[in-house]
């Protein structure tokens, strides 16, 4: 067409150079500024392809390292909680230590001591509250008696006109003689104070009788020779009278005989035996007429309230719980009974309680109670017919101490659950039973799984406090060691699992690192290499420019002819 533009071979070739050498320029430009020389399928369908597969590995291990270091955050939560838990749960075996230190430390004796300076007195009637006459009655029970019978029964100590303690301490260490072992010893303590001790590991009962035979000068009496805290004015069985009297228990807890099933006392009672059916190791019936509503133990706290309980169709468990769920007693004591011994035993949980007032009255003459808590004759109730017998037991040494000890025990308790509960991180627990599974590769076929466990007191066997005797805290004392061994073995494992965690976690960390790295040295960019190309392109182009002008210059010179 007469319109286009015709070039001379010459410069269509220039030209043609230039626009590659310019196309080039822009090209390397691209590479520059982006810093690679593989930015789309078109540069390099291969290495971009390769280079995304890579990235794409990298940004899905990468996600994965979140996640590995939430679970690093889990296993030091629990971690935390171990270290805290480990100090619970040995502050727990101090405090049963200290209760199995009471017990053994204890004299283990039933004693007493008076509060009244008794020194320097020749003459024990020119006291307000003692006169010529006035008496005080010891019973020892035999702590090797099936039955409980007694060593020194009912023996009378008189206080005549001018005697001294010390010949009063002397009549009741008299009563020793005939036996094949000492079952009293009376003493005046360095304050002065009339002390007396069952020795033989037996129960003691003292009765205060004074001459003038009335309950207020009873009380006076034993509040002259000191026991003034101790004795209690109670029903005395035949004659419906009052005695002044208190037993002593020589252990921290009451203990019944041990009970058993009729059948020749041979096997020991269940809890579900009828009291009316339950003998001694001998086979002799403890229990006998307990056929009405009438038939009633009591049980009373420091001189308080009293709490009746109908014997009739009672079982043994019956009893417990009479006395357990009962709002005036379980407060301050608790019951239980115990298959392995066949006992029944009732402990102070209040640390202020002192003593217990025990008491037992039939419908009808025959009627028979024995537990054998205290020291009565036959270490109960036998016979008591329809007049009320009662009698006030002091619990034995450590009792206050064992009440708070058991407290403190529970306490610990109590905190060990909180702090099971607290330990959570993001809703996962491994101290109250969650298992958290950590994935160490993007398809989830690599992974590790944390196994939790149950913490709790109960999750690891330490159950509420029972310190009655030896055995009880030993058990307890069992039941922490070995849930200390569970504490300190997860605390192992938790380590163990954190340790590998880390390791894969830095694995990771290092295995994303090579996939960017592979990556860019497919798309990368050598950036002297692509500035030098640059350069030579530029360079190109000047020539190409001055190569165009050259060969347009026959052409200028047919413009020079119109000039």
């Amino acid at each position: 067409m007469t319109s286009d533009v015709v070039l001379t071979a010459a410069l269509r070739s220039n030209l043609l150079s230039l626009q590659n050498t310019q196309r080039s320029i822009d090209s390397t430009q691209f590479r520059l500024s982006t810093g690679r020389k593989v930015n789309s399928a078109l540069d390099n369908p291969q290495n971009f392809f390769a280079a995304q597969a890579l990235t794409n590995r990298a940004g899905d291990l990468t996600r994965l390292l979140d996640g590995i270091g939430q679970s690093i955050q889990t296993i030091t939560a629990a971690d935390n909680g171990v270290t805290a838990l480990t100090k619970l749960v040995e502050q727990a075996d101090s405090i049963a230590t200290s209760a199995r230190d009471a017990i053994s430390n204890s004299t283990q004796t039933a004693k007493v001591t008076g509060d009244e300076d008794l020194t320097g007195i020749d003459d024990l009637t020119s006291l307000a509250g003692i006169a010529n006459t006035d008496t005080f009655i010891i019973t020892v029970t035999d702590p090797d008696s099936v039955n409980g019978a007694p060593v020194i029964s009912a023996q009378t100590i008189t206080i005549n006109t001018n005697d001294s303690i010390e010949q009063i301490v002397s009549e009741v260490n008299d009563l020793n003689a005939g036996l094949t072992e000492d079952a009293i010893l009376a003493s005046i303590d360095d304050d002065g104070h009339l002390s007396l001790e069952a020795v033989n590991g037996g129960k003691l009962r003292v009765n205060f009788v004074s001459a003038a035979g009335t309950d207020a000068a009873n009380l006076a009496l034993a509040e002259a020779l000191g026991f003034g805290e101790q004795a209690k004015l109670i029903n005395d069985s035949g004659n419906a009278t009052n005695n002044v009297e208190f037993s002593v228990s020589n252990t921290a807890v009451l203990q019944s005989f041990a009970l058993y099933e009729a059948a020749g006392g041979t096997n020991l009672a269940e809890r579900s035996d009828l009291l009316e059916d339950l003998v001694d190791s001998s086979g002799t019936s403890l229990f006998n007429n307990l056929d009405n509503a009438g038939d009633i133990f009591s049980v009373g706290i420091d001189g308080g309230t009293t709490v009746n309980i109908v014997l009739n169709a009672l079982t043994i468990q019956g009893f417990v719980d009479a006395i357990n769920t009962n709002t005036s007693l379980n407060t301050k004591i608790e019951a239980a009974y115990d298959e392995d011994t066949g006992q029944i035993s009732i402990q102070a949980i209040d640390p202020e309680v002192q003593s217990i007032e025990i008491g037992a009255i039939g419908n009808a003459a025959g009627t028979e109670v024995e537990f054998g808590f205290g020291a009565q004759v036959n270490g109960g109730f036998g016979a008591v017919g329809t007049n009320r017998l009662q009698e006030s037991i002091i619990f034995g040494p450590a009792a206050g101490e064992l009440a708070t000890l058991q407290d403190q025990f529970d306490s610990v308790r109590d905190q060990i659950d909180q702090l099971v509960a607290d330990t959570g991180y993001r809703g996962t627990n491994l101290l109250n039973g969650d298992d958290l599974e950590t994935f160490f590769n993007e398809d989830r076929t690599s992974s590790l799984t944390t196994a939790g466990v149950t913490f709790t007191s109960s999750g690891l066997g330490i159950d509420a406090a029972v310190f009655r005797d030896t055995g009880s805290i030993d058990a307890a004392l069992d039941q922490v060691r070995a849930a200390l061994d569970s504490v300190r073995s997860f605390g192992t494992r938790l380590s163990n699992d954190l340790s590998v965690i880390q390791t894969r976690q830095d694995f990771t960390s290092n295995l994303v690192n090579t996939l960017k790295a592979g990556a860019d040295k497919l798309t990368l960019a050598d950036q002297n290499e692509e500035g030098a190309n640059l350069l030579a392109l530029q360079t190109r182009q000047q020539l190409g420019i001055t190569a165009l002008s050259l060969a347009s210059q026959s052409q200028q010179s047919v413009l020079r002819l119109f000039g």
